[in-house]
């Protein structure tokens, strides 16, 4: 505080950058810049320990449920939450029914409670090259609303039935609780769509044959395809950068 006619400011020490860890002091130097927050005020940390780990059955029975149908994320290599999976199962020859699920946040955040007005104010995650500064605190973005495989969680999903020529028949959009079976990195869902072979390879190969023939419908009506490359930081046991990858 530097009132007018004040011969000096007034301040008050909240943290201590560590002089000796540069990589750390300069990724907290770019947040700090840049208004966002390292830390939750304590009354939004209090809400969040409130909230209970298990999913309820009266909440399991307001939802469609699709936890029998194969479900799987693909995210980066070094991605700390999976915030959305896509799910497929045959209808009958020459038809099919994929879902697209992305995590039910609003389930945990109530609106304009403490931990809803400490995410307002960060407004979203910030990811950085050896860190991210998340949104939601870490036990719910990367535990209760990351759609982790083998855990069911609540999600919102488009579930549609789509032909063989990429048509689609029919849509539905709800609250879902689903199950991820298999959590694939970009590499190896790549690698299974050049090899042909791998962990639930027909679906892999089926989802990116009717993917392809919908980019090309886009195309064909006038879509932009912007491509570009985006690097990615290697960095060694600690978090110290060794060298950059292009993703």
């Amino acid at each position: 505080r530097w009132e007018k006619g004040d011969k000096r400011p007034v301040g008050e020490e909240i943290r201590v950058l560590d002089a000796e860890n540069t990589d750390d002091s300069a990724m907290k130097e770019i947040l700090l810049e840049n208004g966002f927050p390292f830390a939750f005020p304590e009354e939004a940390l209090e809400v969040a320990a409130r909230i209970p780990d298990t999913i309820s059955q009266d909440e399991i029975k307001k939802r469609k449920d699709v936890r029998d149908i194969l479900t799987f994320t693909i995210d980066p290599v070094d991605a700390k939450d999976f915030d959305d999976a896509i799910s497929i199962r045959k209808i009958k020859e020459g038809l099919y029914e994929i879902g697209v699920h992305i995590a039910d946040v609003s389930y945990y955040v109530e609106p304009d409670n403490d931990l809803d007005k400490a995410a307002y104010l960060k407004a979203t995650s910030v990811y950085l090259p050896d860190r991210v500064n998340p949104m939601l605190p870490e036990h719910i973005s990367n535990v209760l609303c990351s759609l982790r495989p083998n855990e069911d969680k609540l999600t919102f999903s488009a579930i549609f039935q789509i032909n063989a020529k990429a048509e689609v028949k029919t849509c539905w959009l709800g609250r879902t609780i689903m199950h991820s079976d298999r959590r694939f990195t970009y590499e190896e869902a790549q690698d299974i769509i050049e090899t042909k072979a791998g962990d639930h390879a027909e679906e892999i190969l089926l989802l990116n044959e009717l993917a392809q023939k919908m980019r090309k419908k886009r195309i064909n009506k006038g879509a932009i395809n912007f491509s570009s490359q985006e690097v990615r930081f290697k960095l060694d046991e600690n978090c110290d950068p060794v060298g950059i990858m292009i993703k």
